[in-house]
């Protein structure tokens, strides 16, 4: 287990103020002081560490703070303050990571359709084996996408040199590796990367080519597409601020925290069963 108590304490000096949603921005909004923006963007970079080491859960708002940090405004400045309370509530919360026996690398993919203001998509990644976060990305797509479909298929290229760098490296230590399982929740885009351009349409013809570097892979082996539900897709934490129940599941599901939140009834006992068979 990891844990940064005594970091966390230090963020703690930001007044609390009202929540806001984590991608919305307000171009009205009064920019603020000198002394207050380099406050904002010295908050800001020790958040990025922080997020980086054990509290993987505010990778997302910490992205889009980071990308407002050039010229912070007072809307900017309250989405700060909610991850400090955030982060107040659940400093109790320790990174788990364990490597469990016969427990294969599985990776998680997802993305949200054009959510960031400048209208890019988003792209999740959590890959573990056994249990715990052995590696979990969130990162805005450097390119534009005309559908959810498209988005999911770039986002699936954009974990393709992580993927493939483990199982290189696994190979290495001796390990003996099956298929990589790559779990995500489109139909569309399984076929896409199953078939290539056989299942291509006039919707996506434009596609580039190297998208389809994954299909290569499947037909060679070394990874496999495979649906996983919306509602159990532990890479969706990382694509947006999840709310509610979907917070508290995601939770309680994903092995990468040790938490005391828990979901009730068919909810939890469905994710039990899901993750730990």
């Amino acid at each position: 287990m990891f844990s940064m108590k005594e970091y966390i304490k230090k963020q703690m000096d930001v007044p609390c103020g009202q929540d806001t949603s984590c991608f919305n921005t307000n171009d009205n909004a009064q920019k603020l002081t000198k002394e207050r923006a380099e406050l904002f963007q010295h908050i800001v970079a020790k958040l990025q560490y922080l997020c980086r080491m054990t509290l993987q859960d505010i990778q997302i708002a910490v992205l889009f703070l980071g990308t407002r940090a050039r010229s912070p405004d007072e809307y900017n400045y309250k989405k700060l303050v909610r991850v400090i309370q955030y982060i107040r509530d659940t400093q109790y919360i320790k990174l788990t990571i364990e490597l469990k026996p016969n427990n294969d690398p599985r990776w998680w993919d997802d993305s949200s359709y054009a959510v960031n203001p400048e209208m890019k998509s988003h792209t999740g990644i959590f890959k573990s084996i056994g249990k715990g976060g052995m590696y979990r990305s969130s990162c805005k797509q450097n390119i534009y996408t005309k559908s959810s479909t498209e988005a999911k298929l770039v986002s699936i290229d954009d974990a393709m040199a992580q993927i493939l760098w483990t199982w290189h490296f696994l190979a290495a230590q001796g390990v003996p590796l099956p298929v990589t399982v790559i779990y995500q929740d489109n139909n569309s885009t399984s076929l896409l990367l199953g078939n290539g351009r056989i299942s291509s349409s006039k919707r996506t013809k434009h596609l580039d080519v190297h998208y389809f570097f994954v299909t290569d892979q499947i037909k060679h082996g070394k990874v496999k597409v495979a649906f996983f539900p919306t509602e159990n897709l532990l890479a969706d934490f990382f694509t947006k601020p999840l709310q509610g129940a979907a917070c508290v599941c995601t939770y309680s599901i994903c092995p990468s925290t040790t938490t005391s939140l828990k979901c009730t009834g068919v909810c939890w006992n469905r994710l039990k069963m899901i993750w730990w068979g």
